[in-house]
């Protein structure tokens, strides 16, 4: 199938080829949500609540994955994501919101400076972008991550994993796969374990990175609309999370 162009910009916005919208609760930095920024470019609408979205939508709410088969509702429709941080989930009136196609995401790990490396931990444009590489349109992700310094950190990092998503079928067949990835990831884990009980019984300093999880943030530039913002706290870890995920599925 060839590839869809992005209609010309008007009045001086690009426009995305397919609808991108989001529910916005307001609870992180405008200078550091994702969504915001989007917003601003002209690629993404901002829902009322009590709007539905005929489209996908990226929640937690839904009961499966997205997959493949998820392709002509996203063309037809586009694609929502819930906007809020996951310490106030219990806040969104999911009852108002949401739509006919509720989707989860599956396992993938964030690339945004905020929560780089971490799994489940997307925020909006990476939410939107894996929608978008699942359902076969890995250019149209990389366009929009285009908008970040860091974005193609994202692609770049879950690469094995949307490839292993893009060539399924249904929801079923994203399950099993992503189930597959963790048993992998379960597998490496239980090895690394051993190998550092051994080498502790034989006095060996243990330094192992890969156990102590992932302390390489890779020194991120953020994006200039974030640098007054650059100094991360505790209380800013959920900054701009697209409630998108829940693990397992």
């Amino acid at each position: 199938m060839p590839r869809q162009t992005r209609p010309p910009a008007r009045n001086g916005v690009q426009k995305f080829p397919v609808k991108l919208a989001m529910w916005d609760f307001d609870h992180c930095d405008p200078k550091r949500c994702s969504g915001k920024k989007l917003a601003r470019l002209g690629l993404m609408r901002a829902l009322r609540v009590g709007q539905k979205f005929q489209g996908l939508v990226i929640s937690s709410n839904g009961k499966l994955p997205v997959c493949p088969e998820d392709r002509a509702i996203l063309d037809e429709s586009g694609v929502a994501v819930v906007e809020c941080s996951w310490a106030r989930i219990d806040e969104i009136p999911f009852a108002r919101i949401g739509g006919r196609n509720e989707r989860l995401l599956p396992y993938l790990v964030a690339a945004n400076p905020v929560n780089y490396g971490k799994p489940w931990k997307l925020n909006c444009v990476e939410a939107v972008a894996a929608a978008l590489a699942i359902t076969g349109h890995r250019d149209w992700a990389a366009d929009l991550l285009a908008n970040f310094s860091w974005g193609h950190a994202f692609l770049d990092v879950n690469k094995d994993l949307l490839d292993r998503y893009a060539a399924c079928t249904d929801s079923a067949s994203v399950q099993q796969a992503q189930q597959m990835w963790l048993d992998e990831i379960e597998e490496v884990y239980v090895v690394k374990e051993r190998e550092k009980k051994e080498r502790q019984e034989r006095g060996e300093e243990v330094d192992d990175i890969w156990l102590t999880g992932n302390t390489n943030h890779r020194n991120q530039e953020v994006d200039s609309d974030d640098d007054e913002d650059s100094e991360e706290d505790s209380d800013e870890e959920d900054s701009d999370v697209s409630e998108t995920t829940s693990p397992p599925i």
